[in-house]
């Protein structure tokens, strides 16, 4: 991306966390565990599903093991050069890496957006659709909606990133922030700046406003639905997993839309990057444990591996 670039620039500083030195290490340490569980925990959840032979044909268990997928991706898209920044007072990241860290951070966040509301998608056609569920949810039908979650997400933002890292950038290179972000290589950009930050902001709002309505929508439905036909039994359980998948909504759309969607959400630095750190950092973290760790059948199917059996 950086040979359209028309400016000089050929580096980037990633001010990152403006703090001293034990704190500094505090971070390094904490986050690097963090970062660490977050793998172990996203592995667990993968190598459950591909391990046992009852989870693996359940198209919510698919979705949820591919969902991990996106999660180690996210995570590693940011965690691992924000780590290396905490090493060291430099910051410094060329102009080619800093694009592809940007459109990657943004094609993953993107795809996240799709998965959700697949996953949402995947409970609406469970609870309010039952006969005809294990027709249209089939494997091949999973795997299809995966792809296309993937291919889409990435399509998304390519043309706003494109156009971004086509704009020349004057006097300062130093970018407040921990990672790129587009805000903060915006606020870079020498004017005009045409239209790409037009483009990119259409492209932020369609994709979360879009994917929470759809999101909500689905759930308003299924939880309609539960409130007409359900024993009290069976509401209290599907109510438990959908109050799982609605909490994690929760913790993604919440931040995401606190920067992105709020008029100069993303113009105050500290509220910025502890906000980007909970989404790219924490969120990863927490929601195998929403999602999975909490599930009797997950729990079921960790005890047959620990035991060394498979499912049948």
């Amino acid at each position: 991306m950086d040979s359209a670039n028309g400016t000089g620039v050929k580096e980037f500083i990633l001010l990152g966390f403006e703090v001293g030195q034990q704190i500094r290490s505090l971070l390094l340490i904490f986050f690097t565990i963090l970062y660490v569980l977050t793998l172990v925990e996203n592995i667990t959840i993968i190598t459950l599903v591909f391990r046992d032979t009852h989870l693996a044909r359940l198209p919510m268990y698919i979705l949820l093991s591919n969902f991990s997928w996106i999660e180690m991706c996210y995570v590693s898209a940011t965690v691992p050069r924000m780590l290396f920044d905490l090493t060291s007072l430099r910051g410094i990241i060329s102009f080619r890496n800093c694009f592809l860290q940007f459109y990657i951070f943004f094609a993953l966040g993107s795809t996240e957006c799709f998965y959700l509301s697949a996953m949402a998608l995947d409970r609406y056609l469970a609870i309010c659709h039952p006969l005809r569920y294990p027709q249209i949810m089939s494997p091949s039908s999973c795997y299809g909606l995966v792809g296309s979650c993937w291919v889409i997400g990435f399509l998304w933002y390519l043309v706003p990133a494109v156009l971004i890292s086509r704009l020349s950038f004057c006097s300062s290179n130093v970018i407040n922030h921990f990672l790129c972000d587009a805000g903060p290589i915006l606020s870079l950009a020498c004017p005009p700046l045409g239209v790409a930050p037009i483009i990119s902001q259409f492209c932020l709002n369609a994709l979360i406003i879009g994917n929470m309505f759809f999101v909500m929508l689905s759930y308003s439905t299924v939880v309609n639905t539960l409130m007409k036909t359900s024993s009290q039994g069976s509401r209290m359980k599907a109510f438990s997993t959908i109050s799982f998948h609605l909490l994690v909504v929760f913790l993604f759309y919440g931040s995401v839309a606190g920067m992105y969607l709020i008029p100069g959400g993303e113009n105050q630095s500290a509220i910025t990057k502890a906000v980007t750190l909970f989404y790219t950092a924490v969120t990863p973290f927490l929601n195998p444990m929403i999602y999975c760790l909490r599930n009797d059948q997950v729990k079921a199917a960790l005890v047959r591996l620990l035991k060394g059996k498979g499912s049948v």
